[in-house]
């Protein structure tokens, strides 16, 4: 891979030393979470969801797009494969939002970094995490937009968050069980197409920065800082200039999002 172009996109010189180790995750993690956001426009507009390594390329380099979790987290899989880091792909059942089970519908990363197994994740909308964590089920895990914990439940491990003072939430929770590029190919035909997918039904945007998280979920901006959380209606033909100044996304005010009708 030529990793030049990425690295522009996400703020970093193409000179950046890049050894395989924690320092260099936790680099490309913040910056490449607050630079390439969390979006499904293409899912409202239609449009087909490719995952292999060209069109991600074409994407979220090159046309300063973003993607959800099978397309963020297949490109950051080849990034630091090709920087040198044994990476394992795994899939989860998501427990954020929903009211009862749930498909494994949600793609993350096993890394061996300096000898030891963390868990990265560049795609989970607007909890993302900033920085890997420790596959350690011990303690939680502080970073600088929340806190993580681990913990396990029969075969599964469980990820939560908790927003600052807020308490703990279920994101997800997955196995040990490798996954390959297939798998996930079914999983995105039926998040990106099935009429009771979340992404068919909802638009739904994520882009944190230094000191908060901004969201979208059709037209309610959510905010979560320091300060707490924030949720602010948006008239509906206002949210194409939200997406353009908050979340760097081109869009024409006339857009056709089936999610605002």
């Amino acid at each position: 891979m030529d990793l030049g172009p990425y690295l522009r996109r996400i703020g970093l010189a193409e000179t950046t030393p890049l050894p395989p180790t924690l320092e260099t995750v936790r680099t490309l993690m913040g910056r490449h979470v607050r630079s390439v956001p969390f979006e499904n426009v293409d899912v409202q507009l239609g449009r087909p969801i490719l995952l292999d390594l060209a069109s991600l390329e074409a994407k979220l380099v090159h046309a300063g797009r973003g993607g959800y979790c099978f397309e963020q987290n297949t490109w950051f899989a080849a990034v630091l494969g090709a920087l040198g880091f044994t990476v394992t792909t795994l899939a989860a059942r998501v427990r954020w939002n929903a009211d009862g089970p749930t498909p494994r519908t949600h793609m993350l990363l096993r890394v061996e970094i300096e000898g030891a197994p963390w868990l990265v994740d560049v795609g989970f909308g607007g909890f993302v995490p900033t920085a890997p964590l420790a596959l350690d089920e011990a303690r939680a895990q502080l970073t600088d937009l929340g806190t993580f914990r681990l913990h396990r439940e029969g075969a599964f491990t469980v990820l939560g968050a908790a927003s600052h003072d807020e308490a703990f939430h279920d994101m997800y929770a997955f196995t040990d069980e490798p996954h390959t590029a297939v798998d996930y190919v079914a999983m995105n035909h039926f998040t990106s197409t099935h009429p009771s997918s979340r992404f068919q039904r909802h638009l739904i945007v994520a882009r944190p920065t230094e000191t908060a998280r901004h969201a979208l979920l059709d037209d309610e901006w959510i905010v979560r800082d320091r300060a707490g959380t924030t949720r602010t209606k948006i008239a509906r033909s206002e949210v194409p200039r939200l997406l353009r100044e908050r979340f760097d996304l081109t869009v024409p005010d006339d857009v056709e999002l089936p999610a605002l009708r």
